[in-house]
């Protein structure tokens, strides 16, 4: 258990891999954990060295007062990056993490060669929306969300499944202070005209049945960057690396290999 004392709150995070490997960093979903890319990770390349951490307000991580910018959340990924010596990194970012990846490639493209946006967006959903969220989780805690949440993070198949309540108890375990604060980054972020600007290898995914961010909307903002690459997984919401792990690791696997990253 390794944590990072950074400017403004305190991060913990975990690397695996050599010293010399390939890096990649991995920067997870709004309500979820360092452990949501655990599905994936023996089904990578051998020889990787993985960065994986929880954003601030989530997991083992500080929760500073809410509510937080989107600003201060890619300030942490620099500072974690620094920190870590972690550059020229494939960067894999789902959801929130998929927009930390827009901005921190924005501000410091020397740290990102590649970028993976996964179920994410530009923009995503709208101010009302986000403030409704806000109320409801201050007033009535996340279990009151979390049903609803799992209907938009899993297709049907695997909300039937036991493992389901793994994923449930992850969310509804999370700091009220770091989830609400980090509704509010979301809330006042677009990154259409900055993501637009954008010139490197990026790869979006998107699943069939997200209720989060439903693929054409991933497809718009991946269009956004020249060059880009599209991949659809059937049969997977939200967090396809959970429902798909077999599919979504040989995606990066074959994105990693076609920009030379490996």
């Amino acid at each position: 258990m390794k944590y990072a004392h950074l400017e403004n709150t305190k991060l913990h995070y975990r690397i695996d891999g050599p010293e010399d490997g390939a890096t990649v960093v991995f920067a997870n979903s709004l309500g979820t954990d360092l452990r949501l890319w655990d599905p994936i990770l023996p089904l990578l390349p051998k020889g990787l060295r993985i960065l994986r951490f929880d954003k601030r307000g989530h997991g083992l991580s500080a929760s500073p007062p809410a509510p937080y910018s989107m600003g201060s959340l890619i300030t942490d990924t620099e500072q974690l990056m620094d920190h870590t010596g972690f550059k020229d990194a494939l960067f894999v970012g789902l959801s929130i993490g998929g927009m930390i990846a827009q901005g921190l490639a924005v501000k410091r493209l020397d740290l990102i060669r590649a970028m993976v946006l996964s179920n994410t967006a530009a923009k995503i959903g709208n101010t009302p929306m986000w403030s409704d969220r806000i109320n409801i989780v201050q007033t009535q805690g996340i279990e009151a969300l979390a049903d609803g949440v799992m209907q938009r993070w899993f297709g049907k198949a695997f909300c039937a499944g036991h493992d389901l309540e793994l994923w449930r108890n992850m969310l509804a375990q999370q700091s009220v202070q770091g989830y609400t604060g980090c509704c509010a980054a979301i809330s006042g972020t677009d990154f259409y005209t900055p993501t637009s600007g954008l010139r490197l290898p990026t790869l979006g995914i998107a699943g069939s049945e997200d209720g989060s961010t439903p693929p054409d909307l991933v497809r718009e903002t991946v269009d956004l960057i020249p060059g880009s690459t599209f991949h659809l997984m059937r049969k997977a919401g939200h967090l396809p690396c959970v429902e798909q792990p077999i599919e979504y690791a040989q995606v990066l696997t074959d994105f990693m290999r076609s920009t030379g990253h490996i």
